[in-house]
């Protein structure tokens, strides 16, 4: 009896675990970046906004398919971040592709934020509200 195995399959078994993990997938790289750019939007006290805690899950939740999904989500960029600044986490949140992300776009978000603050507060900071991320005050 012969077995075939889709490439796909096939790809995974000979990937090593650390090659694995460090992969997002879309629906994570896509939460990420829309909830990083919400924090870049609140560090540099963009005037009018405000954490929606609740509206950010949910959001996690529509793209990821569960709340403990985008929680997870939400406490690997927690952890990040605390890896980033030398405070201790729990390294069981940690996950190197999501600090990497969270980086890259910080950095890009961020650069736009101080360059033209007016403009790109106002683009992020409402992007970010109409998906429910941010909130204005």
């Amino acid at each position: 009896m012969k077995i075939e195995l889709p490439a796909a399959v096939l790809l995974t078994l000979f990937m090593s675990g650390p090659a694995r993990a460090a992969m997002l997938g879309d629906a994570e790289a896509t939460f990420l970046d829309q909830l990083v750019t919400a924090s870049a939007v609140l560090e540099q006290r963009c005037v009018g906004y405000e954490v929606d805690g609740a509206g950010s899950v949910q959001f996690g939740a529509r793209l990821l398919g569960s709340t403990d999904a985008a929680m997870a989500m939400i406490d690997a960029y927690a952890a990040a971040i605390k890896a980033r600044d030398g405070e201790s986490s729990d390294p069981g949140k940690f996950r190197p592709e999501v600090s990497d992300a969270a980086g890259k776009t910080f950095r890009r978000v961020r650069t736009d934020l101080i360059r033209n603050p007016k403009r790109a507060c106002a683009d992020y900071g409402d992007a970010s509200v109409d998906r429910g991320l941010l909130r204005r005050y």
